[in-house]
């Protein structure tokens, strides 16, 4: 299976019942950070997974990119079992940006965006990195986040918000039809934040682009996302529309503390402020 040829009729994403423990030598039985978790997302949708610290949240990430591997239930991707597609089948539909890449060598932004070909070139000797339809497509995605000025910089000498759009582009790159995140504004500033979110919903709406991101800003996931879900100690609490998750109680349950819920006077969109 491909990336043009996913088939439309399922969803992006299927849960059923997942549970996953982390391995430890001296914990005979850990306890579960994911528990019997089941949900499913649409294709061409935008969700946000939320929750405090703890929750599961970049673990179910990983799951989904199959960083890690669950013990218990499914996972299917476009209908398909993911535990019986190959790494490099994977890599072809999904692309995954985790919360923090390190980047030990000194290779340069257009070298590093090119990298996002390779899963279409694997068990073919590796990239192919002077194919012209390799170039066009890496040369789209840097446009796309604006980094084709720093194609010849190396991704040790640009700034935070600079690394992290390169990263995003390496990940178009891909030409994946799902794209996970984890906390992909973590380390931007607000400008920097609106950008990726606008970005987002463009390659969302231009591209169908499914888009999974985790974020700890509740506002900026209600402003960007058509659905979010809830979890806490790696279950799901509330699942739904930004209206029917962003709720004073329902947060106020996860997060122990309490919260004002607002409307944005532009979107009207439900927007979270602490009280003083």
């Amino acid at each position: 299976m491909n990336s043009e040829e996913y088939p439309v009729t399922f969803p992006a994403l299927s849960v059923q019942n997942v549970t996953y423990r982390y391995q430890s030598r001296f914990a005979k039985n850990p306890e579960a950070v994911i528990t019997e978790l089941s949900y499913t997302i649409e294709a061409g949708s935008i969700v946000g997974i939320l929750g405090p610290n703890g929750s599961g949240k970049s673990t179910l990430l990983k799951l989904l990119a199959r960083v890690f591997t669950k013990q218990e239930g499914s996972i299917e991707l476009f209908g398909q079992n993911i535990e019986q597609l190959s790494q490099a089948d994977i890599a072809r539909i999904v692309a995954f940006v985790p919360q923090e890449t390190q980047q030990v060598f000194p290779f340069t932004i257009g070298e590093m965006v090119l990298m996002g070909r390779f899963p279409h070139h694997a068990g073919l000797g590796g990239c192919h990195w002077e194919d012209p339809e390799d170039l066009a497509i890496a040369q789209s995605a840097m446009q796309d986040l604006d980094v084709v000025h720093l194609a010849d910089r190396l991704i040790t000498d640009v700034s935070g918000g600079e690394r992290q759009r390169a990263i995003i582009a390496r990940a178009l790159a891909q030409h994946p039809k799902i794209l996970l995140l984890d906390e992909p504004t973590a380390f931007l500033d607000l400008h920097h934040q609106l950008d990726i979110a606008r970005i987002l919903r463009r390659l969302n709406q231009d591209r169908g682009l499914t888009v999974v991101l985790v974020s700890h800003d509740l506002n900026l996931a209600s402003q960007s996302c058509d659905q979010l879900l809830l979890l806490d100690h790696g279950q799901m609490v509330k699942r739904g529309t930004p209206e029917e998750v962003i709720m004073p109680d329902v947060l106020e349950q996860v997060y122990g503390c309490a919260v004002l819920v607002d409307r944005h006077p532009q979107s009207g969109m439900p927007r979270v402020s602490l009280p003083v």
